[in-house]
């Protein structure tokens, strides 16, 4: 994991360091090439990611993809020449700035460890779809900018916009995902599902880094786009605590369990403790008890995994509403139980 994390971070501040020792000139210059070093950058994280990362997340791809979009469509604006170029470049940086909060939130639910149904994702990815074809409309209608012109200041290319009706869309639409956010990570450290607080300070500190710089050039007329360098930070601290705890897991899933021969009296159970268990089975859900069977056959963790297709979070958190509701403190038992009972119906 150290390898991994100081390719990303060499990744970063070698290129930075470069460009920072150019030479003082045209200021139009230093900021194509700052632009530029965000594309490079983007590119070799995205690179790193597909390489160096053994275990991939389909929401990585999609985050490492936005940025080095967003990136690029801010270095093709402050380069354009032509209001049809830069509305183009406009659209690129805007494609990538759509769904890139749209990743962040999925990794953020998915570090979290916190469930929800499938066709979320979809949905949230069909919103996004919509925001993005709203904002990519100038040019052809007038409802995200009434008007827009082409303009240079000092030496950079810059659209002149009046917002139409809809631009407050998107707008609405940034403030959700962040604030989403913040909740999920909030509510994941005071029920501790997250492992660590430090792995609640890294997410804060990664989505309130964009909400500040985005809040920062709502507020005051900058002509840079910080955003391109706040996300490729908010990359490095994903993809850390990601690493992190992709390592925690393989240690727990490494780490020699000890079995020790239980005493007579823990497996020994009275007949109404079998009757309760038996009675609570129809309580469980459909998932729950495909896990309760394959325990019972004797699978480990790994093969339900496998056979399910599920998160060792998410197989943690069935674990604990089948112990929960067939009133048992361990698999062991549970298995020492059922097998009781099948044992019985057989006889």
């Amino acid at each position: 994991m150290n390898k991994r994390l100081a390719f990303f971070t060499g990744a970063v501040f070698f290129p930075l360091l470069l460009s920072g020792c150019s030479s003082i000139g045209d200021k139009s210059t230093s900021m194509s090439v700052i632009y530029a070093t965000t594309v490079f950058l983007s590119l070799i994280l995205l690179v790193g990611y597909c390489v160096l990362v053994k275990q991939k997340d389909k929401w990585f791809y999609l985050l490492f993809s936005s940025v080095l979009v967003v990136n690029m469509g801010y270095f093709a604006l402050s380069a354009a020449k032509t209001l049809e170029w830069a509305l183009h470049a406009n659209r690129l940086a805007y494609l990538g700035s759509v769904f890139l909060p749209l990743a962040m939130l999925m990794i953020i639910i998915h570090v979290c460890g916190v469930k929800y149904r499938r066709f979320v994702g979809w949905v949230l990815f069909g919103i996004s779809i919509v925001v993005f074809l709203i904002a990519a409309s100038p040019g052809y209608l007038d409802i995200y900018y009434k008007s827009v012109t082409l303009e240079t200041v000092n030496g950079i290319t810059v659209l002149n916009k009046e917002y139409g009706s809809l631009h407050v869309v998107y707008l609405v639409y940034l403030m959700a995902h962040f604030t989403a956010m913040i909740a999920i990570i909030v509510y994941s450290a005071v029920t501790k599902k997250l492992k660590s607080p430090s792995h609640a300070v890294i997410l804060l500190v990664a989505a309130g880094c964009n909400i500040g710089v985005w809040l920062l050039e709502q507020l005051v007329k900058i002509d840079f786009e910080f955003l391109s360098v706040s996300y490729i930070v908010t990359e490095l601290f994903l993809i850390a605590l990601y690493l992190m705890i992709q390592e925690l897991k393989k240690q727990e899933i490494a780490a020699p369990v000890t079995v020790t021969a239980p005493a007579v009296n823990e497996i020994t159970e009275s007949e109404e403790d079998y009757s309760y268990f038996e009675s609570q089975l129809c309580k469980l859900t459909p998932t729950e008890r495909n896990v309760y069977e394959l325990y019972v056959e004797g699978k480990g963790t790994k093969d339900v995994l496998e056979i399910l297709n599920i998160k060792e979070n998410t197989l943690k958190y069935h674990n604990k509403n089948i112990y929960s509701k067939l009133g048992v403190s361990s698999r062991k038992q549970l298995i020492e139980i059922a097998r009781i009972l099948n044992n019985k119906k057989s006889d």
